[in-house]
């Protein structure tokens, strides 16, 4: 839908190549890597054939083949991309990826080795390569250092070390490749400053410096000299001191293309001279990118040099912008606008009308998600006659959208989510946008009948109406509307009722479907082959999933058909899912033993068996999904021992519940292995034995930071589709709650409660100081708390009621601040309760059922309190007098309070900023200031006893 413009040097001649893409990210991917993967026609006919201009084969010179030899001697080569580099192979010039050249004696002249997954460092053996005019060694696995003596390589002409692991800072030796048309550094970890000795290639063309690491530009004069260059890149390199740096970007009379994305060009204090602005200079930039500036208008003064009839692409994205320029409204040719990400509010009409000029006729694609948009989508947007794409989703757009928007011809991508937008058309009207073919409304108000003019967009691909107050139901017709055509199906969360008839025949390969969160009913029958995302919860399905059995091209990757009424066994048809990661059946009335076939998906990292009627004893079948991080068979009737191999076989996992089954035995050691377990539940269950003191091996509980649950496989599904397979059902203070992905990075639980469990605690526990919850209540446990258990200082909750504890509360517990839940009642516990504002706080029924506990907030008095008078003091008066020091103390106090509260809410209101600091500090002051004046009155009080 949109037109990618991509450069690529062909004899020596820079060209546009146009690309229709769909999607704003596909754009910027497509730019990205075409930029940085260039492939000349000659290293094409090199690659393929590896000889000269004459077609004989040249015979490479000892002295470069033992350079080559010793540059793979550095690298590990998983690839076995360089199999053919052997001494026994006397003529490198036949080797893979390197090219000689009968013009030069036979020397080797181009080494590409891209994207050959090497690993290791660059061998200073290449000096000896004193004839190599092209060096490839984009998207590998190289480290260490950039070498200096690359500098000796003076006839390069193209070096590209894109896409590796390099660091240190980039040698001032480049300087000295004078020859150079070509420089691609991008995407490593380098620091430091730009050498200005960059300044000496100006012979430049193509300068890729976009994400190199931490690095920053002091002084941009050393770009000034760089006549010849058209393609500049420099994101995320920091140019906060580079005064001028508009006026030198403007020297460069050829330069077409210019990304400074994530620069802080805010910091700028003064990015042009006033003369130079008065100069009739014109820019001959096509595409421009100054993203992630935190820019705001003011940076209008200095764009419109850098702006001309020329420019296609400007990209404005995650700035301060509160508007558009009335002038980029007569930008003639300009194609696409990125606007995404601005936090300013910003009338949509009035963002239009600044837009109205000639740029109306020009632009294909507007995206602006993000940002803070009111007002309506107005008539105005008929004259944008060239849109095919128009994405505003997550603004505040209200109102009634326009007609108007349904008449434009060339639309097909349309995203309106997460906005207030209503007044769709009818049915007729749609047929209008016939080539549409991206629809995005989910949280706009289309409900509350079911859209009928969907049936009319025939060349649908993706689809999403989730969220929008649909209750109706829906049209049989609706699922023979487009044969094999959509990609994605999101009707989620609204309460859509009906039955879903057909799920085979509309879909295209490695499709999802969505249609959790609604009242569908009946079977599910008919499930496409090719479907990778199925999402069925929170919905009235009832009877067998048979229909897996149907699914025998192994596409799925997600199945989530919990919270229905599903009943009868698992088939045992599972072996052709070898794709599968997500497998949730939580919440249904499915029976019976799991089915051996479990035991193929090998691939499978979540499985949610929770809420059913499954039985018999641990499925060994699961003993071959060595992938899972996830498992819950929790409130089911499992029984017997738990298996050793859960330890030895899945060592990934970090979540593991078993709660509320019938199992026995003693705890087995080997779950001491999983050291990526962040949640433990074994309750509910019959074992017995002692807590095994090796707990404290589970690593991820006594490491800071994030867990496991932020660090799935990049490529796996949960993230791409936002799909949340994070969430868990615990015992969390008393109650049952579910944590999903956005509040389980942080979480480590261990709960044993209701077992048969005897010994004491193992002191070893109190070593995972970041635990957040342990619930040990309802065993046999007895023993004394340990005396360390302050240790854990991250704890939030902690259950160790109904046990047989005996012994003093340990009196370091007062110093476990972020304790929030506390039950130790019904054990045998005696003493004073510690003094502290958390031990005090809790309810007095979380101490009670233990008759040697006394002190607050228990009734039952400690031995010593009547004489000492502290229980009054901190309690409440039981009508004794005031002595006259008292009397004086309150009063003093009283007037304190009243002048020292109107003077600070005089200020306060009068200083906003210095009420918004004034409350951050009262909030962090307050349990410091209660417990000093308790302190201070009860010494008060002794004193006056004495």
């Amino acid at each position: 839908m949109g037109r990618l413009q991509i450069f690529i040097n062909t004899n020596k001649k820079i060209t546009k190549i146009c690309i229709y893409t769909m999607h704003p990210c596909v754009f910027i991917i497509f730019s990205l890597l075409f930029l940085c993967f260039e492939t000349t026609t000659a290293n094409q006919l090199a690659a393929v054939g590896g000889g000269d201009d004459n077609g004989t084969v040249n015979k490479c010179f000892e002295k470069e083949k033992d350079a080559l030899l010793h540059f793979k001697s550095l690298l590990q080569d998983p690839s076995d991309c360089l199999s053919t580099w052997t001494a026994e192979q006397d003529n490198c010039c036949e080797w893979s990826g390197v090219t000689c050249n009968n013009q030069t004696g036979g020397h080797v002249t181009e080494l590409d080795l891209m994207d050959c997954g090497l690993v290791g460092e660059i061998s200073h053996s290449l000096v000896n390569l004193t004839y190599l005019n092209y060096l490839n060694l984009d998207i590998n696995s190289f480290h260490g250092t950039i070498p200096a003596i690359i500098g000796s390589l003076t006839q390069l002409r193209y070096l590209n070390l894109c896409f590796n692991n390099l660091n240190g800072t980039i040698p001032r030796s480049i300087g000295s490749l004078t020859q150079l048309r070509h420089l691609r550094l991008s995407y490593n970890s380098l620091y430091g400053t730009i050498p200005p000795e960059f300044g000496n290639l100006t012979n430049l063309q193509v300068l890729f410096l976009g994400d190199v690491g931490r690095c920053r530009v002091e002084n941009l004069d050393w770009l000034s000299p760089l006549s010849h260059l058209e393609v500049l890149f420099m994101d995320g390199i920091s140019l906060a001191k580079t005064n001028h740096w508009v006026d030198v970007i403007l020297s460069l009379r050829k330069l077409l293309w210019l990304s400074l994305s994530g620069c802080e060009l805010s910091q700028v204090m003064y990015p042009y001279s006033s003369s130079f602005l008065n100069s009739s200079y014109s820019s001959s930039i096509e595409y421009l990118s100054l993203r992630n500036n935190s820019l705001t208008s003011s940076m209008y003064r200095w764009l419109f040099p850098l702006t001309s009839n020329k420019l296609f692409h400007l990209d404005l994205s995650s700035n301060m912008l509160d508007g558009i320029s009335k002038y980029l409204g007569n930008l003639c040719s300009l194609e696409t606008l990125f606007f995404d990400n601005n936090p300013a509010v910003v009338t949509f009409p009035d963002f239009l009308n600044n837009l109205s000029g000639c740029t109306s006729l020009s632009l294909q694609r507007l995206y602006a998600s993000g940002s803070q948009f009111t007002g309506s989508l107005p008539d105005d947007i008929q004259k944008f006659t060239s849109l095919t794409g128009l994405s505003l989703s997550e603004n505040q757009l209200k109102g009634t959208i326009s007609k108007k928007l349904w008449e434009l011809p060339n639309l097909t991508y349309l995203e309106l989510s997460e906005n207030s937008l209503q007044g769709f058309p009818s049915s007729d009207y749609m047929s209008n946008l016939p080539d549409i073919e991206y629809i995005d409304l989910s949280s706009c108000k289309l409900g509350p009948r079911f859209p009928k003019w969907i049936q009319k967009l025939k060349n649908l691909t993706i689809f999403d109406i989730s969220n929008t107050g649909i209750s109706d139901t829906i049209p049989l017709e609706f699922w023979d509307s487009w044969p094999s055509r959509l990609s994605f199906l999101n009707l989620s969360s609204n309460n859509i009722s009906g039955k879903v008839l057909d799920l085979s025949s509309n879909f295209d390969s490695n499709s999802r479907i969505d249609l959790s969160s609604n009242s569908f009913d009946g079977p599910i029958t008919n499930v496409s082959s090719t479907v990778e995302l199925l999402n069925l919860s929170r919905n009235k399905f009832s009877g067998g999933i048979s229909f897996l059995c149907e699914v025998v091209h192994g596409f799925l990757v997600i199945l989530d058909l919990s919270h229905n009424f599903l009943s009868g066994q698992i088939p045992d048809c599972l072996w052709h899912l070898k794709e599968l990661k997500v497998l949730n059946l939580e919440h249904n009335n499915l029976s019976g033993r799991l089915p051996a076939s479990v035991g193929s998906m090998i691939k499978l990292e979540a499985l949610d068996l929770y809420m059913n009627d499954f039985s018999e004893e641990f499925p060994l079948s699961v003993k071959n999904c060595t992938s899972l991080k996830s498992l819950n068979l929790g409130a089911n009737k499992f029984s017997g021992n738990l298996p050793v191999w859960i330890g030895e076989n899945l060592s990934g996992l970090y979540v593991l519940i078993l709660r509320s089954n019938n199992f026995s035995g003693s705890i087995p050691l080997q779950l001491c292995q999983l050291a990526s377990l962040q949640i433990l539940d074994l309750s509910v269950n019959h074992f017995h034995g002692t807590i095994p003191s090796c707990l404290s091996n589970l690593t991820i509980m006594v490491q800071q930071g994030f867990s496991q649950a932020q660090n799935l496989d990049p490529n796996n599904p949960l993230i791409i589709y936002s799909y949340n397979v994070d969430h868990v059902m615990i015992q969390w203070q008393g109650t049952e709650r579910e944590f999903i992905r956005s509040n389980m990075k942080l979480l480590r639980s261990i709960d044993l409660s209701s077992n048969n469990l005897t010994g004491e605690i193992p002191y070893q526990i109190t070593n995972l100081d970041q635990l957040i919850a342990l619930n040990l209540s309802k065993n046999a446990l007895l023993g004394k708390i340990p005396l360390n258990i302050s240790q854990m200082k991250n704890l939030l909750t902690l259950d160790l009621s109904r046990n047989k504890f005996s012994g003093e509360i340990p009196s370091t517990m007062s110093q476990m601040t972020l304790l929030s839940y506390l039950d130790v009642s019904c054990n045998n516990l005696s003493g004073r309760i510690p003094s502290s504002t958390q031990l005090q706080s809790f309810d007095h029924s979380r101490y009670e059922g233990n008759l040697g506990l006394c002190g607050l907030p228990l009734t039952k008095k400690c031995p010593g309190d009547e004489e000492s008078g502290i229980q009054h003091i901190i309690g409440e008066s039981e009508g004794e007098g005031i002595d006259e020091p008292d009397v004086w103390f309150y009063i003093g106090g009283a007037i304190g309070f009243t002048v020292g509260f109107w003077i600070a809410c005089g200020a306060l209101l009068l200083n906003r900023r210095g009420r918004y600091a004034f409350f951050m500090f009262l909030d962090s002051f307050e349990d410091w200031v209660y417990v000093k004046v308790v302190v201070f009155i009860a010494n008060l009080q002794k004193d006056e006893h004495r």
